[in-house]
């Protein structure tokens, strides 16, 4: 059975053109919402839909996405609350020490002593690196942030992360 990723969440329609409002989740928007790109939307209670992008701009913090056969706001108004996914064929092979996010989030975080800090929950991407939000026990989730100084390993067989945490960097005062 094909495993599909998720991609983004439409969260509204946006005007009366067709294009709909969606949260990204995905590494690489100008891929994934490139004109003639193939996405499958989930809706509970429906069977997925394949979709094709005829049209992508960012507005805002939003990804805004237009789709072939639907041009106004009557088509796509029911696909509100839909989840965007990308088959698992259609990911593209990634350069030596590229990961995709959702090999990342989920794994254990280890220090240099040794120590597990957390997992890695989320994964923003303010602008010139990532930052890994790690959720960790009884503490404030850490901001880590994706940089070679701080993250020495990544070790996705089993399952974890190795990071060299410089001091301040983690305030564990809290």
């Amino acid at each position: 059975m094909t495993e599909y990723l998720n991609v983004g969440k439409i969260v509204n329609t946006h005007g009366i053109r067709g294009e709909v409002r969606v949260i990204s989740q995905t590494d690489f928007p100008e891929q994934r919402y490139k004109k003639g790109a193939e996405l499958t939307l989930f809706q509970e209670g429906k069977k997925p839909l394949k979709l094709v992008v005829s049209g992508h701009r960012k507005h805002k913090n939003f990804d805004l996405l237009t789709f072939e056969g639907y041009p106004n706001i009557n088509d796509v108004e029911q696909f509100r609350d839909g989840i965007l996914k990308v088959s698992e064929n259609d990911l593209t092979d990634l350069e030596e020490n590229e990961y995709y996010y959702y090999e990342i989030i989920g794994l254990d975080v280890i220090d240099e002593q040794g120590q597990h800090l957390g997992k890695v929950k989320e994964i923003l991407s303010p602008g010139a690196n990532d930052v890994w939000v790690v959720q960790r026990k009884g503490k404030k989730d850490a901001l880590i942030p994706y940089i070679d100084s701080v993250v020495k390993i990544i070790d996705l067989d089993a399952n974890e992360v190795h990071v060299e945490i410089p001091e301040g960097l983690l305030d564990d005062e809290n």
